[in-house]
């Protein structure tokens, strides 16, 4: 049987997802279960966070922001992140998707979608703002079923 293309990044996309769903599964107890890596343009995993807002009594403790700060002192240049990719399992919320705007990051890959809070085009679209010319790409959905039983299963235990 032929290898056919994968011409627009699904098993790159959930290749990674799986990765930041292995990282989720490590949030402290208590924190809602979210994990997020950042990927330079080499494939190389600059950081890996979870969610830790009640671990670290922080409300700015979401995982993209804890990522972004990790990689941007690996990446080599400086806080910018272009052309690395963040891999999160939840739909970023307007601060964290604020954050990804200011950090420059190439391209968002996110697992369950947040019909509340979600600013990838859930609820807002924070990643496309008018007058700004350089956007990041964004794929939303995947393995979305596994990131929202993640969600699911910790609100189920904490209700």
């Amino acid at each position: 049987m032929p290898v056919l293309p994968d011409p627009v990044g699904l098993i790159r996309a959930e290749t990674l997802m799986r990765r930041a769903i292995e990282v989720a599964r490590t949030t402290p107890p208590g924190d809602v279960p979210v994990g997020a890596i950042i990927i330079d343009p080499s494939g190389r995993e600059l950081a890996a966070a979870t969610n830790r807002r009640e671990a670290d009594g922080d409300p700015t403790a979401h995982a993209e922001l804890l990522a972004i700060r990790r990689a941007a002192r690996l990446h080599g240049d400086g806080w910018r992140l272009s052309h690395c990719s963040l891999v999160v399992t939840l739909e970023p919320c307007t601060m964290c998707a604020g954050a990804l705007l200011d950090a420059r990051v190439g391209e968002v890959i996110f697992g369950a979608f947040e019909p509340k809070t979600g600013a990838c085009g859930s609820v807002l679209d924070v990643l496309r703002p008018p007058g700004v010319s350089r956007w990041p790409d964004v794929r939303g959905g995947v393995l979305g079923g596994e990131c929202a039983e993640l969600m699911t299963n910790f609100f189920d235990r904490v209700r």
